[in-house]
């Protein structure tokens, strides 16, 4: 298997991190667990996962002690904390241990609380928020072999795990999952190699599917764990985009212009009517975190540092919805410009371009008085609501999940998402949409406000997110990049990218594109103390065959620039989530 070659370096930095802490535990008295004192345990009801096709094979597999590999997209309203416990406890059942890894500490407390319904204390939690002594001691316990089960975020991929059985990875296209310190393995990739080298059962679980997992289904290395049409369809939602059809256009001509038709406030109201919650997903955080000339649509800048205009919060409370008669703020310096003026064509009026999540709820409040409007974002993040009539207004991935499920789900400016210049948006806006609907009940309401007609929009709606990860691969296949190629990103001065390619023996049929100017926001910093004012990228690109030796030749170049004592700021990272 291709990643499997290409991030041996990274199982052997696991292997030599497993060797030293086995010294540790050795010195403080460690000693290997007994299998055997086990407390016995319950069989795992296979029930739930005999909705999916050859799940209940899927499961036997497990208990024979056998290492199936598969991509399982979970249905909308899976309990699947729940089923990620029970394939953890399969294993332990059979002496063997389990590494789950989620993307945050939300996720982690979900399948920690499941998993230890099932083990027991067989189960601990690694995350960076539990510090130093605490994080050591489970560990510790992990080597030993007291700890079976490990739930955890990145990092939690490299546990030292005693007899590993299986590797769980879910939502692997959160971007969290790239670590950003050199060498940025990326957990994904290190957990199938481990589930590679020991023969441990791997599976990359979530509601969507990414590129890369399509690429390794399509390799035959691992398979499909998916549940047929008629079961999709008793368990998901109604999902629709404004004007999608005819009948939709002719009731409300402006629904495909508005930001939330029509049809949308109906389906609220209707919900909360019968005391079920809703559900509204915005992608922006704040108030109004973007302004423009409301007569020429140039982007609102200050005066003093060119930074881009704001409405805060705390000033639009107390103010008109109209935002002229306030006083924005600069993101970036802080100055309140009291006195703007466009520099295109000289108008005082204002517009917003983008309505933060604080807005949304502001004219969500108006629209349902009597309604509780609660919020979900940035430092305030809920995870979970009571059931109730209410109005939940959550920016994505902050959504929080209520017993019973809601009865209606908006997903507010599709635009954004789907707009962003970025190599995986649609992949990504996919994503946020089905792990919003996931929480919305059977036979409940999704209202998406984005064009139908767009690939995307239309695999939401069919709830299709295979079809839609095999049309991204075929895609990014035809164009030439990942993961249908390896590609590494050099980002430096001139000087360094000269200086490296001079010293590499690349491949003969590596592609060189660029180098081009890299903006100031796609720069990541080197160190405190490199800070140079000119940036640019290099991509150099190879057939999957040749990686290994794309890695290994960038490896050598970076040695000899070390020998040369080269001070100037240089990154090589290869297939970066950010390629752009």
């Amino acid at each position: 298997m291709g990643a499997a070659a290409e991030f041996e370096a990274a199982g052997r930095e696991s292997g030599n991190r497993r060797s030293a802490a086995s010294t540790i535990g050795a010195a403080t008295g460690a000693g290997p667990s007994d299998e055997n004192a086990a407390e016995e345990r319950s069989a795992v009801d296979s029930a739930p996962w005999e909705r999916y096709v050859h799940g209940g094979a899927f499961l036997t597999a497990l208990r024979e002690g056998r290492g199936p590999r598969a991509a399982w997209q979970a249905l909308p309203g899976e309990q699947w904390a729940c089923r990620l416990a029970e394939l953890a406890a399969t294993v332990v059942e059979r002496g063997r241990s389990a590494v789950l890894v989620v993307p945050d500490q939300r996720d982690l407390d979900r399948v920690l609380l499941e998993c230890q319904r099932l083990v027991g204390d067989s189960a601990v939690g690694l995350s960076a928020g539990l510090g130093p002594a605490a994080r050591y001691r489970r560990w510790l316990a992990v080597l030993r072999g007291t700890a079976r089960v490990v739930v955890g975020t990145r990092s939690a991929v490299f546990a030292p795990a005693d007899r590993l059985g299986l590797l769980v990875i879910w939502d692997d296209g959160d971007d969290t999952y790239a670590e950003p310190r050199s060498p940025y393995p990326h957990a994904r990739e290190v957990g199938m190699l481990r589930a590679h080298e020991s023969g441990a059962a791997f599976v990359a679980a979530g509601f969507a599917r990414t590129a890369e997992i399509q690429a390794v289904v399509d390799s035959g290395w691992a398979h499909d764990l998916v549940a047929d049409r008629d079961v999709l369809r008793k368990a998901a939602a109604r999902i629709s985009a404004p004007g999608d059809s005819d009948i939709a256009l002719e009731r409300d001509p402006m629904a495909r212009a508005v930001r939330i038709p029509a049809v949308a406030f109906a389906a609220a109201r209707s919900a909360l009517k019968e005391g079920a919650p809703v559900l509204v997903q915005v992608p922006r955080r704040g108030y109004m975190p973007s302004l423009a000339c409301a007569k020429c649509r140039t982007p609102a800048r200050c005066r003093r540092c060119h930074g881009p205009l704001a409405l805060p919060e705390d000033r639009g409370a107390q103010s008109s919805s109209s935002g002229e008669a306030r006083s924005p703020s600069c993101r970036w310096c802080g100055i309140t410009e009291a006195a703007f003026r466009c520099s295109a064509c000289g108008s005082r009026a204002l517009r917003a371009t983008v309505i933060g999540a604080a807005r949304t709820a502001e004219e969500l409040g108006r629209a349902f008085p009597g309604v509780p409007i609660r919020g979900s974002g940035g430092s305030d993040v809920l995870d979970s609501v009571a059931p109730g009539a209410q109005v939940v207004v959550s920016t994505v991935g902050a959504e929080p999940v209520v017993p019973g499920g809601y009865g209606v789900a908006l997903l507010l400016d599709g635009w954004a998402l789907l707009g962003r210049a970025d190599l995986r948006a649609a992949e990504d806006a996919l994503r946020r949409w089905m792990s919003a609907a996931a929480l919305v009940r059977a036979h409940g309401q999704v209202i998406v406000m984005a064009d139908p007609s767009i690939p995307t929009v239309q695999a939401l709606v069919r709830w299709d997110p295979v079809g839609h990860a095999a049309a991204e691969l075929a895609a990014r296949t035809e164009v030439g990049f990942p993961p249908s190629v390896r590609m590494a990103a050099v980002d430096g001065t001139a000087e360094s990218i000269a200086e490296l390619i001079s010293a590499a023996t690349l491949p003969d049929d590596v592609d060189v594109l660029g180098p081009v100017p890299l903006p100031v926001g796609a720069r990541k910093p080197f160190s405190a103390e490199e800070s140079p004012a000119e940036v640019e990228r290099m991509l150099l690109r190879v057939h999957r065959r040749h990686g290994s030796h794309l890695a290994r030749a960038l490896t050598a170049a970076q040695a000899v620039r070390s020998t040369h004592r080269s001070d100037a700021p240089l990154r090589v990272q290869i297939d970066p989530v950010d390629i752009g």
